[in-house]
This record gives structure tokens, sequence and C-alpha cells, in this order.
């Protein structure tokens, strides 16, 4: 071989090394990205097998039973419904409930308030034996009820009397009640609670006292074995459970002292998740235990809105996660509502006022929205705008009226006497006009009391004065104050809300020792 011929073989040698080597280079490369996007594959499947064994899981109710008159919705803040049912299918019944062919009852209830900032919550409880409107309910046949006056709440979720219950009743008749619209309903029941306290490892709680079995089930003969050891210590599935179920032996063994102790396990639940953190991965096992004794309504009957909504919550601070109970008393061996303070707590949540006054709608001061000294568009021929001047009118500490709801706008009437109440108008009561066709608001006054439907109108910011022939003040709100109510959240300010409402809040972080009962 010649030394040109060697060097030739030398030279192609070399280049079919380089061309292998460049071969081999971009083999592995082809390797690594496929192996990558295998594996990337592989998890996408799995977050999807994931997303579509909760979209499995997740129960809805018919978005026909919620009615159709329903307050107007809010900007950007939310209100969730949160039912705890003590149903006795599927399971439930060797948690604690009761006969299998029971219908389905709410054991407990309350509405979570978040507020347009995404940095404020709060939780108003609702006792189950509230007095109070069940507005007209879908019945299984396709036909609607009559409303009901002066029902225990947790009746709303029995009409129909059906196995799965009636939650949009139960909606129905919080959104009657608060003036609020109830953007998602969640109801939870014994299996569900008992699977999420398992999956978060256990929650602390703090039992003010020894605890027996006959303080579950008072129907015992004896005392039974020891449930519970005074402390604190942590508790998860039927333990979780008897905490929170735990009504006898403690306080004065009401409903209300029950709910300062689920309250406090609430709050030290979402403590815990928090703890864990709030993601994705977290959830997911939290949404599939949940998911699989969960009924909600249409809007969050997805696994992906499910996590979108509870990671919307994951900005809120403990301490600005609150708990409070609908203002109340005692009426016999039942609960009835005080007003006006429960009308101020409702127009607060409303504003995305804060229980101590502070604005948290993110934007402008939304709570202090007042009325117009105008009747613009009342239709009247002697509204506000035309009332005597303001030294001729009746201090507003001498009135005492009552405040009638002649239009269709639910809870109305109890903005209004919250309104007049903050000014220090004595309400001596609300109810619903015999119509509630009203297009305009007006004020009716007997012989020497003009001075103080003048008052009224100016604290309304609108209504027609009328004379009557018989000695009493009496306000019917029409359409006007409506449309006025909603344009300028027209209702007290929210530091007006009763003190006690405030300071007897619970906070997420709160001692889990402290206030777990009432008497």
């Amino acid at each position: 071989m010649t030394g040109s011929h060697r060097a030739a073989t030398t030279t192609r040698r070399g280049a079919g090394a380089a061309t292998r080597g460049r071969r081999s280079g971009r083999t592995r490369i082809r390797i690594v990205l496929a192996t990558a996007v295998s594996l990337l594959v592989l998890v996408t499947a799995g977050a999807g097998w994931a997303y579509l064994r909760l979209n499995g899981n997740i129960d809805t109710f018919g978005a026909d039973g919620i009615s159709d008159d329903r307050p107007a919705a809010a900007s950007d803040g939310q209100n969730v419904l949160v039912i705890g049912s003590d149903a006795r299918t599927a399971g439930n019944s060797e948690l604690g409930g009761g006969d299998k062919n029971d219908i389905g009852r709410s054991d407990t209830a309350f509405l979570l308030h978040v507020y347009a900032d995404h940095r404020h919550a709060v939780a108003v409880s609702i006792p189950r034996d509230t007095l109070l409107d069940i507005p007209p309910c879908k019945l299984p046949d396709g036909s609607w009820t009559e409303t009901r006056h002066q029902a225990m709440f947790n009746e709303a979720y029995t009409v129909g009397s059906t196995a799965e219950g009636n939650p949009a009743c139960t909606q129905n008749t919080v959104e009657n009640l608060t003036g609020l619209r109830v953007d998602h309903t969640v109801v939870v029941d014994f299996k569900g609670f008992s699977a999420l306290t398992e999956v978060v490892g256990g929650v602390e709680v703090c039992v003010p006292q020894d605890i027996y079995q006959k303080d579950l089930n008072p129907n015992r003969a004896t005392r039974g074995k020891r449930l519970f050891t005074q402390g604190v210590q942590t508790v998860s599935g039927q333990k979780a459970l008897d905490y929170v179920r735990i009504r006898h032996g403690i306080g004065d063994g009401s409903d209300i002292g029950r709910i300062k102790r689920q309250q406090a396990f609430v709050g030290s639940l979402i403590k815990k998740v928090k703890s864990d953190g709030l993601t994705p991965t977290r959830l997911l096992p939290l949404a599939d235990a949940a998911t699989t004794s969960m009924t909600v309504d249409p809007g969050l009957g997805s696994a992906d809105k499910l996590v979108s909504f509870a990671m919307s919550l994951k900005d809120i601070d403990l301490n600005d996660t609150r708990f409070v109970t609908v203002p109340w008393r005692y009426e016999g061996a039942r609960v009835a509502i005080v007003e006006p303070d429960a009308a101020a707590l409702w127009a607060a949540l409303k504003a995305d006022r804060t229980l101590d006054g502070q604005d948290a709608g993110g934007g402008s001061d939304a709570g202090d929205g007042k009325g117009t000294s105008s009747s613009e568009g009342d239709g009247s021929s002697k509204g506000a705008g035309s009332s005597t001047d303001a030294d001729e009118e009746a201090p507003a500490e001498d009135i005492s009226v009552t405040v009638r709801n002649g239009t269709g706008v639910t809870g109305l009437a109890a903005r209004a006497a919250a309104v007049l109440e903050a000014s220090g108008v004595t309400v001596t009561g609300t109810a619903t006009a015999s119509s509630q066709d009203h297009r305009t608001t007006v004020i009716e006054y007997g012989p020497g009391r003009r001075a103080e439907a003048e008052t009224l109108a100016r604290l309304l910011g609108t209504g027609e004065l009328r004379s009557t022939t018989g000695g009493g003040l009496e306000v019917v709100l029409g359409q006007s104050y409506a449309d006025q109510a909603g344009a300028s959240s027209a209702s007290p300010a929210p530091s007006e809300v009763p003190a006690e409402v405030a300071e007897g809040a619970r906070t997420a972080d709160d001692d889990l020792c402290a206030s777990l009962s009432y008497g």
C-alpha cells in the first residue's frame, strides 16, 4: 500500500469514526429525550388517572331544586355552604348512624364566606334547631312545597324524605335567611369525614373532661367505658367522628356547645392541612378520601374545580380564618335568631368587611355606601327628596316602626331593619307585606307622626310618605329600596356588628382548649 493510499484510508477511518461519534451522540440525545418524554407521559397519565378517579367519586345534586328567586352573586368573594350529613346509607350506619332505611338528615352546617381579597374567611355556624322560614323546595315528584314558617333549620334537609337528603332545599333556606348567594354547596357524610381525618394523619383536639360511652349515647343504661381522656390528643377515623358528635356530658349538653367543639376541630384540621402544604400533590389524596362520600352542587362537580377551589384558600392566614355562630337565643327547647344582630352580620359579609370592620373587598370601601337623599326613580310625589328640613325631623331614638318587605328580594326587610337599628330606631318587627309587587317604598304614618316618617325616609334614602287614619308607623319596602341597597350595599357599617359576635369569634390558630363549651 502506498503512502497516499494509507493516508486516504486513515482519512476515511477518521471520518467514519467522527460520523459514528456524531451518530452515537445523537442516539444518546434521542434516548434521553425519549426517556424524558416517556416519564412525562407517565406522570401526566398518573395525574390524569387521579383526576378521573376523583371525577368518578364525586356525586352532584340536581340544580333544578335550587330556587330561581336568589340573591345577586358577589363579584369576587364566595359563599360555600358546608353540610355534615348523618346519612344512614352506604356504610354510614357502622360509623354511628341509625336505621339504614332512615331518611337523610343534616347534623351540622356552616356558611363559609371567602372574602374578595382571598386573604380572609369566616365560617358562620347555624344551629340545627334554629327556628326560621323554609322557602318553597322541590319534592321528588317535581312539585314544590309551600313556605314553612317557624320550622327547624335541619328540617330543610329532610324535605322529600329521601335517603340522600335535600341539599338544594337547605341551600335555598340559607339564601332566604342571609340574603347572600350561596355559590357552592358541599355535603360530607360520616364516611367522608372519617376517611379525611385518617389521610391527614389525625387531627389534634382538646377534650375538656373525661368522656364515656353514655356521653355519646345518652340512652345507655350505664356510663360505659371511657372514650376520651381529658386533655390534648390526636384523633382520626371513628374517634374523630365521636369527638365532633359528642353533645351530652359537656357544658349544658346543647347543640350550641357541640358547635363550639366542631369549630375548634375544623380550625385544627385546617391548621394541619396548611402545615402539610396546599399543593395539588398533597390535595389529591385528601380529595380522593373526601370525595368518596361527598355530594356537591354541579358547579363543583369535577376534580379540577374542587382542587382549584382548595388552592384559592392557600393565602388565607390561620388568624384570618374565623368561626362564629349566628346570633341566637333560646326559645324554649329551640333556638331563635337575634335581630338585628344577625342582619348586621350578613350585611358585613355582603360588604366584604371583616368582623372588626376592615375592608377585605380588595377594592374601594364597599361597606360605606350611603343611601341617597333623593327618590329618583321612585315615582313618588313626596319622597325623601321632598322631605322637610332636618330640624323638623324626629330623633331616631324616639321612633318605633314595623318594616315589611313588599318585594321578592329575600332578606330585604332584615337588611333595612339593620340600617334603621344602627341609627337608633327601634324596629318592633319585620314581616312580608301582603303583596310583593311594590315598586316604590312607602312610609305610612298616623296623626302627629309625620316628623318620624321624615326621619325614616332620610335614613332609608327613599320613601313616599302617606298619612293614614291609624296611629301606627310602618315601612313597606319597594323595589326602589332593593335597587338602592344593591347599588350601595345599604347596610350598617360592619364596625356596628355587635361586639359579642366579633369578640366571640374563634380563629383557626386559637388555643385548642379555649372555649369548648357553652354553659
